[in-house]
């Protein structure tokens, strides 16, 4: 709910994230704290603290954790009859790890959801009833609920991050930035139709149903399909075609960067942009409580200050807990200011409506 009633008590700045006060009994900077409703979306707060809100310690399941998704062994790993291993989960979505070195001895259909895997390494391609999409690095790979498909991968490492909703995957509407923003449809990569061999054995097809897997086979190819046409298909797109949407004097929370959306869940891109140079701009994402989300956030890669970001690194913030970047990461950009034009950061978010749970294979290693 958009309201312009709005109230300021206390020490506070002019504009919000801009100009800090400095605390009272000294000369440090009062540390602004956006507190908000529908991720950034809806009512907010930002409270003007003397102390950094992310320094406390937590008992119990309400704590943010981290993973690196090179710790975590799912059975595709091993055995090309394998599955992902699931990390988080909620009745909208689950969120899945693939490590797959050989390509998949059988197809695949999920009748559960639709499925979108961010490709954090790895090339390949994905045969589907539309046609085959080759992928990789930094890739998205969108398959809609109950289309055929198979993954063939290529070389040894592979490290696909997936999102399964069950709701269908939309893009939202970007109101105002018109038919080009922040991408143009065109660079959407949709499969055409390949012809295939003559099945010269039966095909077994994977089902996912009601959460449970059987197998149905063909004595045909499942990619038989000379042709389609229709607005629902599977299709790729990489985020080196996504256009960062930017403000001069003030920094755009993730609201600002939603790729797709499905019912209460949101998948964001965070990518590199130059940062902030009015001054006084607050240039680092403030000091957060998200007061309906649970947020995920994968390092996909790039720095941040100079500082190279751990890729892989896999971060769960539950909703209403504080998080975000150290202040020493905010005293740093101050006084690096005109040291740091940019922010080189490759960060793929997910925010979820629900509470997620952990997974016990990533509870028993998460920190």
């Amino acid at each position: 709910m958009r309201t312009l009633i709005q109230f300021s008590k206390g020490r506070t700045s002019r504009q919000a994230h801009r100009d800090l006060p400095t605390v009272s009994s000294g000369e440090d900077l009062l540390k602004d704290d956006e507190l908000t409703r529908k991720g950034f979306d809806g009512r907010e707060a930002v409270l003007y603290r003397a102390n950094d809100p992310t320094t406390f310690r937590t008992v119990g399941r309400f704590r943010s954790t981290n993973v690196m998704l090179s710790d975590i062994t799912p059975s595709d790993l091993a055995d090309p009859r394998g599955t992902a291993q699931r990390l988080y989960y909620n009745a909208d979505a689950c969120i899945w790890l693939s490590r797959r070195r050989e390509p998949m001895p059988f197809f695949r259909r999920n009748v559960d959801g639709d499925e979108c895997w961010f490709v954090h390494r790895g090339t390949g391609t994905v045969e589907t009833e539309f046609g085959p999409i080759t992928y990789g690095e930094g890739d998205y790979v969108v398959i809609p609920k109950a289309i055929t498909h198979r993954w063939v991968v290529d070389g040894d490492e592979t490290f696909l991050f997936g999102i399964e909703t069950v709701d269908e995957l939309r893009a939202p509407t970007y109101v105002g930035l018109g038919r080009h923003a922040p991408f143009d449809p065109d660079v959407i990569r949709v499969p055409e139709p390949t012809p295939v061999a003559e099945a010269t054995a039966e095909h077994e097809i994977s089902v996912k149903y009601d959460g449970e897997y059987s197998s149905i086979w063909v004595d045909h190819h499942p990619c038989d399909v000379e042709g389609w046409k229709g607005d629902y298909f599977p299709f790729a797109f990489n985020i080196r075609d996504w256009n960062v949407i930017m403000s001069d004097s003030l920094h755009l929370p993730p609201s600002m960067h939603v790729f797709l959306v499905a019912e209460g869940i949101n998948i964001i891109n965070l990518l590199p942009r130059p940062f902030e140079s009015v001054d006084g701009v607050e240039r680092i994402p403030w000091f957060h409580r998200n007061a309906d989300y649970d947020e995920i956030a994968l390092i996909h890669g790039g720095k941040s200050l100079g500082r190279p970001m751990k890729p892989g690194l896999v971060s769960h913030d539950p909703q209403g807990i504080h998080h975000g970047f150290p202040d020493r990461a905010r005293i740093k950009s101050r006084r690096e200011r005109t040291d740091h034009p940019r922010i080189e950061w490759e960060i793929i978010m997910i925010e979820a409506a629900r509470p997620l749970k952990l997974d016990p294979v990533v509870e028993a290693i998460s920190q």
